[in-house]
């Protein structure tokens, strides 16, 4: 009585994959304040995404896991490094620890602290970005985003649970690998209550 109504797209001959990506890249332009940089992300999210889509709450790097917010942040932090903003953090960091008497004098381990401490800065401003851009990108369609882990009383509503991002809509196109069968509807038989 019912029947399912079928795809617009024909099964026999898919979208080329170049055609997902560039509606992929339209829709990012109408939708996301920075959309370079929310297509840098959804392709680094894809990256580590399992086969259904989805990345986290770690991504394995070396022997370690790291959360994947941070390594999000990491792993976009070279896009400014000559950025002026950047550059400027940099000295007034080393100006800030050489007041606190930090700084050793020597100038590798100096270097290496200096750096350590723009990294946390950084990581700690890019996941506010990061959360921006994410946000824009639940409400277009193109991510999901929840928590995984130990929740506890606290007013952070992440708390010590780490997020999970799951590509959808247009943005499935970045994920290698088949997109995930959804079980057709049958109908069922006669007999198929016996089946074994």
């Amino acid at each position: 009585m019912f029947h399912s109504r079928a795809s617009s797209r024909p099964t026999s001959s898919p979208m080329p994959r170049g055609s997902d990506i560039s509606l992929l890249l339209d829709q990012l332009s109408h939708c996301c304040s920075r959309p370079r940089y929310a297509f840098m992300l959804l392709t680094l999210i894809a990256d580590v995404a399992r086969t259904d889509g989805s990345a986290g709450p770690e991504v394995r790097v070396g022997d370690a896991l790291v959360p994947l917010r941070d390594w999000l942040c990491d792993a976009l932090t070279p896009m400014g490094h000559r950025d002026p903003r950047r550059m400027a953090l940099v000295e007034r960091v080393r100006d800030e620890l050489r007041k606190t008497g930090r700084l050793s004098g020597d100038g590798s381990a100096d270097e290496a602290l200096v750096q350590d401490e723009v990294r946390a800065r950084v990581r700690a401003s890019g996941k506010t970005n990061l959360s921006r851009a994410a946000s824009e990108l639940v409400k277009a369609g193109l991510l999901k985003r929840h928590y995984q882990g130990y929740r506890v009383d606290h007013l952070n509503r992440g708390a010590q649970r780490q997020a999970v991002y799951t590509l959808t809509g247009r943005a499935r196109a970045l994920v290698n690998g088949p997109p995930p069968q959804h079980p057709t509807a049958t109908r069922p038989r006669q007999g198929d209550l016996f089946a074994s």
